[in-house]
């Protein structure tokens, strides 16, 4: 009695429609905000800005302004104009487009304008290539580098306590982020048997969902909105855009498991197949953000430059700190989420037993597409928080996935806690392990990490052994 209850009250027909019918506007209204950026141009008269700060770290490791530096905007044979840089190392240079959608200029910084021993870090990356946009603009960031500080840490280049803690740190950041990314892909396996190889493109979705809420708003599609609220006609706060873009993101992947896989699963299609479609999905979609985003990284437009804070012998942006408290918590919320709540007790038991669970009264297919949509929301949010520290690009999670996997199989497959550790794990060795070898093969020591652990402990760090054959 108390499973045909259940059915009638969560798997009634009238509730399955409605339901349906929502995720389905809200897909096509997610997949028409970053569409919408391709074609999206400002009412506004005035020029879209070229922007930037100069600025050079000390010995102590803060960033200090770089002022009255020459730089010069051209495209082509046209020169747009010229300006230097002020007493907090920032410089604007508004770019026409002339009723274009966006245009490409060169950047160029007049090296013989820097102040004495302040010199260019790559000077082959000078003039910059940057696409200047109608609604966000143009971002140039030159990297500088202080001869006399270079001098000082040239004989510091070995292990020191003071790299091995400030990488320990960065590693912290990027192992939670990675865990968060985790904890998702791992909830998915653990209750359908599934490896979700379109996990990445959630976290790059999140991400320039969230751009397009930041950067534009819906004025970006409908231009007889521009001026209105944040987020409806303008570009709105990050906090705000993030939030909506997390609202999306659920929707996403409910919408993935209840039209794609549930099918799937009532056709009995096996695991291997769907692994493959998972391939495909992944590969479709990520050139579709190519397409529709193009190739260039973006950045928000909140928090993109931040002095360090000083935390010891670490430095850390604002940012990066926030990044670490907001990973904590929802990773700390997820866990309390699966131990102390009916559905993470119902998530547990379908994915210990799926068909004991159906058998006491669990409706499994629900449980199913609500993990669909909290692996999203996790994966999204992942994406936004590393965007934050780097940039927005169209395949962000196409380049973290491997570690994310790295970092659920090293935990132990299923296991939300064994990717969390996992993920640590992975982060922290990235990162000192540009103290040995090249920061170019860091990915290659993750994956060497997880070669010798799985030989040592083939279930992972809090896997379960299981009997084969």
């Amino acid at each position: 009695m108390r499973r045909r209850a259940v059915g009638r009250t969560v798997l009634d027909k009238p509730f399955w429609s409605k339901l349906c019918a929502s995720v389905t506007f809200a897909i096509l209204l997610a997949m028409l905000l970053v569409t919408g950026q391709s074609g999206a141009q400002s009412d506004a008269s005035d020029d879209p800005v070229l922007q930037g700060t100069l600025s050079v770290r000390d010995s102590e490791g803060e960033k200090n302004p770089v002022p009255d530096v020459s730089i010069t905007v051209a495209d082509g044979a046209d020169s747009i104009g010229a300006t230097v840089s002020g007493e907090d190392g920032t410089f604007e240079i508004p770019v026409p487009l002339n009723g274009a959608e966006e245009r490409v200029v060169a950047v160029t910084l007049e090296e013989d304008t820097l102040p004495n021993g302040v010199n260019l870090r790559n000077p082959d990356r000078n003039p910059l290539q940057i696409t200047v946009r109608a609604q966000s603009g143009g971002r140039a960031v030159f990297g500088l580098d202080d001869e006399a500080v270079e001098n000082t840490y040239a004989a510091d280049t070995g292990v020191t306590m003071r790299r091995v803690l400030q990488l320990s740190a960065e590693g912290i950041k990027l192992g939670l982020i990675l865990a968060l990314a985790a904890m998702g892909l791992s909830l998915v396996f653990g209750t359908t048997g599934l490896v979700n190889f379109a996990h990445g493109e959630m976290i790059t979705w999140g991400a320039l969902v969230a751009f397009f809420f930041n950067a534009y708003g819906l004025a970006g599609i409908f231009g007889f909105l521009a001026g209105g609220l944040p987020l409806i006609g303008t570009g709105g706060n990050l906090v705000f855009a993030a939030i909506a873009a997390l609202i999306i993101a659920f929707l996403t992947g409910m919408a993935m498991d209840r039209f794609i896989f549930r099918r799937l699963r009532r056709r009995g299609i096996g695991l291997t197949s769907q692994l493959v479609i998972t391939i495909g999905l992944s590969m479709a979609i990520r050139y579709s953000f190519l397409y529709v985003f193009r190739g260039d990284p973006r950045s928000f437009k909140d928090w993109a430059v931040q002095k360090g804070v000083d935390i010891g012998p670490i430095t850390l942006a604002p940012k990066d700190l926030w990044t670490i408290g907001i990973s904590l918590v929802v990773l700390i919320a997820a866990g309390l989420m699966l131990q102390r709540t009916r559905i993470g007790k119902a998530m547990r038991a379908v994915a210990d037993n799926r068909d004991l669970a159906a058998s006491s009264g669990i409706d499994v297919e629900r449980v199913i597409i609500l993990v669909w949509g909290y692996g999203a929301v996790l994966a999204a949010l992942s994406g936004i928080l590393f965007g934050l520290g780097e940039s927005v690009r169209w395949d962000m999670g196409f380049r973290l996935l491997l570690m994310v996997f790295a970092g659920v199989t090293l935990g132990g497959l299923g296991t939300a806690f064994g990717a969390l550790v996992g993920s640590l794990v992975v982060g922290i060795f990235i990162q000192v392990s540009t103290l040995f070898i090249s920061p170019e093969l860091k990915s290659v020591g993750a994956l060497l990490i997880l070669v010798l652990i799985l030989v040592a402990r083939p279930q992972g760090i809090l896997g379960q052994k299981e009997r084969i054959g």
